[in-house]
């Protein structure tokens, strides 16, 4: 075995032809080929399976127990293998906590760096925060109203691991006999609090308990400064009972117990914490000591207490309640029926109360009756009910319909009665702290005058800016406290912009990034990590990328590669390609027909064997053509004034009729005009649909020229091993009705569902329909093994008598597409269907292959043909994302070939593209920019691929000059570009 290289010998993963590949060890090395040639059960379910299973397996039994088990992958051996780290496309996080400066650590750094060196002010009077005495703590003890219980408590212990067993003795020793454990009051002389060591913990020990009196001023003072020694500085004053007016006379820091989100219930305990150090003498508000956890949102010393630290709170909406003004006011509450007794008492006395008809439509009442009924009256009304004995009479305030519901939404046990009252709630920014998520205090701490919320609320680019900028206006000991903390984040606010990502901001929700954006995400978190000698695997990181970013990358990539790493990525872009040291071309086919090495060496390799399709396309032999022609537009949907994020009060035109690319440099905004304004948009006013919120912007114009829209984004199919092709695209719905209507089926009085591997009665009951059984193994991966009841067929045996052409169910899961399609030659319906998942180049696919092993792009093309498998009028708008992503460029010609299909049949195509063999195919272009985030937004060109690539201030033009014969202008990449030509006929 040579050290040069990683040596895979009998590869059988997936479709793999006991494989044998030598993959180059710190070399920057592309896997390519067809989709479902291979490439992703080669790099990732093999090299990468392996080495990460070589590591769990090198870790002691005990640590294999709470991480789980890898499967071994089918291979013989893979040797020379170093550490491996896969960076693939999966979101960076689903929990609402986590943005953009946490899954960096920046937002480490930052707490950091303001808990070091941040000056506190007053969150009320922005003065700057100044020392606090004990006087000063007793005279705002001595404020309270006299009688009023108080505990005066030391915090020896906060949030922190451990038993604290020594602790408590220590404590007994010095005459302390009560403590509070995370709340909890116990009695030293009397027990030792039995903690369990892996949990957090919060200790305060009880100095004394206190009624509020003059008399008791020398003990209080006593108390005060007992505590302050014992914790440092910092003492704990806690109110039993308190009522909510009381506890506010020690300022706006005190908090009620369990209001932060935990899952004790709130009880009326108020705690308010005094700092020696901090204090407003001003305002009289006690400021909490500062930490790196005071900056944190996922924790209660730091997080909102109104929105719990997520920026965003439920709200009841009143555009949902009343979601059409113009009905009847008996039927105008959505969630008010007048056909329940409560809602009609209520509705008819408040009617009468204001003399107006139930008949009367909501919008023609005066303004101050309509917020009488919304939210509540001021005076009385009179309520009547009948009952038994007669009509009971009663005068109280009207709560109101809005204020009813939030009530109910707070107090309700009922799952069910929540539910429906969220029917009628929207998510808004929290008005405590301006969806900033952090607490009043917090957000008063400054450096260099600016406050950490501030600082989230930058693009990576600003933030980059402003901190090269920062370490002149700070005093020399802030500069020598701050200055390796201000390196780390410079270097990793300059490893985002390398990878693209300069137009994210800081406190934008990881949930919301694309998958590309997420693997950027962590590729620069690696590469500031500087290790040397490890195995990076990398899925097709170009995804979702301009050219002019994918550039910038690949010099990210090639820095990786020079510390001395590995680089195996999976990838179809012909710049990666054209830069890697190595490429690995699978094939010669998609499926059954791929698995196999093609070529395996340099660029130039690639290009000069003849039996690569990979090669045609890269040396010309092959190629995507431009249209001969553009199309005529037949009118055209126009946004106005679209506002929403960074776009700039746009007007845009989208040709109907047409085949419309958007394209712009990443975060310019194209996903917020297709997505939140323009589909949402359209779903609001054709669908009626009240639950959707459109990006802001004025109207859209000539909906009455569109019939239907249908989305097509990346949002992952079913991911569950019994979904299937076949039960996706609804084609195994009509298999199983011509099962069910054979002789035999008739004659045993099977119906359809007996021939659903998903319920009971036909399916085999050992494996539960899924053909397979999983083998438990004590620290081994889990066996999946062929059931043997069914012998992987899924169906038990009197299902399978049942036949098709000779044919049992099972057969027909285990066809391929191209197969199928020949076989059903006699049903139209599932035809059809077989033949849309053919045009978009799947029909190696087997109709009962599991979802789970597809790749990206099998999964993106399953969904755009179920999608196309639905009957159109011609007046259809077809909305896709990226339908490129994942695809060679043999599919993305069948793929282009099939949008060009919809479009000649009168419907109306957008696509948000970045590949350009795509982009030149469109009629109409509309590019977004000039950059990302603040500074994208705009329109910068619009019209043919042709028109816009004559434009210097377009990006996107520059680089279509390269693949338009009828744009004499040379494009970044001209050199490295045959001119590409428009299909001509043979003489």
């Amino acid at each position: 075995m040579s050290r040069d290289t990683i040596e895979v010998r009998g590869a059988e993963e997936h479709n793999l032809k006991d494989l044998d590949v030598t993959i180059p060890r710190e070399e920057f090395t592309v896997v390519t080929g067809l989709s479902g040639s291979g490439k992703s059960s080669l790099a990732f379910e093999t090299v990468y399976a392996e080495g990460q299973r070589r590591y769990i397996e090198s870790l002691s039994a005990y640590a294999r127990n709470f991480l789980g088990q890898m499967d071994k992958p089918q291979v013989e051996t893979v040797e020379g293998l170093s550490p491996a780290i896969s960076i693939d496309q999966k979101n960076a996080a689903n929990n609402p906590r986590s943005t953009v400066g946490t899954v960096t650590e920046l937002h480490d750094y930052l707490r950091l760096l303001y808990a070091r060196v941040g000056t506190p002010h007053c969150p009320e009077c922005g003065r700057e925060v100044g020392e606090q005495s004990a006087q000063n703590m007793v005279e705002r003890i001595l404020e309270l109203p006299e009688g009023t219980k108080a505990k005066l408590a030391a915090p020896v212990v906060r949030d922190q691991k451990g038993a604290f067993e020594d602790l408590f003795d220590e404590l007994v020793s010095e005459g302390y006999a009560r403590v509070e454990v995370d709340g909890e009051e116990h009695d030293l002389t009397l027990e030792t609090p039995d903690l369990d060591e892996n949990f957090d913990h919060t200790i305060d020990v009880i100095v004394d308990r206190v009624k509020v009196s003059t008399e008791a001023r020398p003990r209080i003072i006593d108390s005060v400064e007992t505590a302050l020694e014992e914790a440092e500085g910092v003492l704990k004053v806690i109110l039993p009972d308190a009522p909510q007016e009381v506890a506010a006379e020690l300022g706006e820091e005190s908090r009620q117990t369990g209001a932060l989100g935990d899952e004790t219930e709130t009880d009326d305990r108020f705690v308010v914490e005094f700092s020696k150090d901090l204090a407003c003498t001003h305002c009289g508000i006690d400021v909490p000591e500062i930490e790196t956890r005071s900056f944190s949102f996922n924790s209660p010393h730091g997080a909102c207490p109104e929105c719990e630290g997520l920026g965003e709170t439920k709200e009841v909406d009143e555009d949902l309640v009343i979601q059409d003004p113009s009905k009847p006011l008996k039927h105008v509450f959505e969630a008010w029926s007048y056909n329940r007794s409560y809602y009609k008492t209520r509705l008819d006395a408040v009617a009468d109360h204001f003399d107006v008809s139930l008949s009367t439509p909501f919008e023609d009442l005066e303004e101050d009756v309509q917020e009488a009924f919304l939210y509540g009256t001021s005076r009385q009304v009179l309520f009547k009910r009948q009952t038994k004995n007669g009509t009971r009479r009663k005068k109280k305030r009207f709560e109101g319909v809005i204020p009813n519901l939030e009530r109910r939404y707070l107090e309700t046990d009922s799952d069910s009665t929540r539910e429906h009252i969220e029917d009628y709630m929207s998510v808004t920014e929290c008005p405590a702290c301006d969806g900033t998520r952090l607490k009043p205090a917090s957000r008063a701490v400054l450096v260099d005058g600016t406050a950490i919320t501030e600082i989230n609320a930058m693009s990576i680019g600003d933030a980059r800016d402003y901190f090269e900028a920062m370490e002149a206006d700070l005093t020399e000991r802030e500069r020598v406290i701050a200055e390796e903390i201000l390196k780390e984040i410079r270097a990793r606010l300059g490893f985002m912009c390398e990878v693209g990502l300069e137009y994210l901001t800081l406190d934008r929700e990881a949930a919301t990034l694309s998958g590309g954006e997420s693997q950027r995400i962590r590729l620069a978190t690696q590469i500031g990590s500087g290790l040397v000698g490890v195995l990076y695997v990398l899925d097709e990181p170009s995804i979702g990328l301009h050219q002019r970013d994918n550039d910038r990358l690949l010099d990210t990539l090639e820095e990786l590669r020079d510390l001395g790493n590995t680089l195996l990525v999976v990838e179809h872009d012909e710049e990666t390609m054209r830069r890697a040291d190595n490429v690995i071309d699978m094939g010669p086919g998609p499926g059954k027909r791929g698995g196999e090495v093609v070529v395996n060496g340099s660029v130039h390799e690639v290009k000069a064997c003849e039996e690569s399709i990979t090669g045609d396309y890269l040396s010309g032999r092959e190629q995507i053509p431009v249209p001969d022609e553009r199309r005529d537009a037949d009118g055209a949907l126009t946004i106005r004034g679209a506002r929403q994020h960074n776009l700039a009060d746009l007007d845009v035109d989208l040709p109907l009729g047409n085949f419309t690319a958007i394209t712009g440099v990443s975060g310019s905004g194209k996903s917020t005009l297709m997505h939140d304004v323009l589909y949402k948009g359209l779903a609001r006013q054709m669908n009626d649909n009240t639950s959707v919120i459109p990006g802001d912007h004025d109207t859209l114009e000539g909906l009455d020229q569109i019939e239907t829209v249908r989305l097509i984004d990346q949002s992952p199919i079913g991911r569950t091993p019994r979904s299937n092709p076949a039960t996706y695209t609804n084609v195994f719905d009509y298999v199983r009705e011509l099962f069910a209507q054979t002789k035999l089926a008739k004659q045993r009085g099977y119906e359809k569902g007996r021939f659903s591997f998903n319920v009971k009665g036909g399916r085999c009951e050992e494996c539960g329909g899924q053909g397979t059984v999983k083998i438990e193994m004590n620290f081994l991966s889990d066996v999946y093994v062929p059931c043997e009841e069914c012998d992987g067929a899924r169906y038990n045996d009197a299902t399978l008598d049942v036949t098709y052409k000779g044919k049992t169910i099972a057969d027909v899961l285990d066809m391929e597409v191209e197969e199928a399609y020949e076989f059903f030659e006699s049903s139209s319906q599932i035809r059809r269907r077989l033949e849309l998942l053919k045009d978009v180049g799947l029909g190696y696919m087997t109709l009962g292959q599991p979802s789970t092993t597809l790749s990206g792009g099998e999964a993106q093309r399953i969904k755009l043909a179920e999608e196309l498998g639905k009957k159109d009028s011609g007046e259809t708008l077809y909305l896709l994302d990226e339908p490129t992503t994942g695809l060679h460029h043999e599919d993305e010609r069948k793929l282009i070939d099939v949008l060009h299909r919809l479009t000649d049949n009168g419907n109306t195509v957008v696509v948000i593209e970045h590949e350009l063999d795509l982009v030149k195919n469109a009629d109409h272009v509309v590019d977004l920019g000039p950059e990302g985030g603040e500074h994208g937004g705009e329109i910068v060109a619009t019209g043919t691929p042709e028109e816009v690539a004559r434009l210097e201030d377009s990006h996107t033009g520059r680089y279509l000059r390269d693949l338009l014969p009828k744009v004499d202008l040379d494009g970044p990449r001209g050199e490295r570009v045959e001119p590409v030509t428009a299909p001509m006929d043979d003489d």
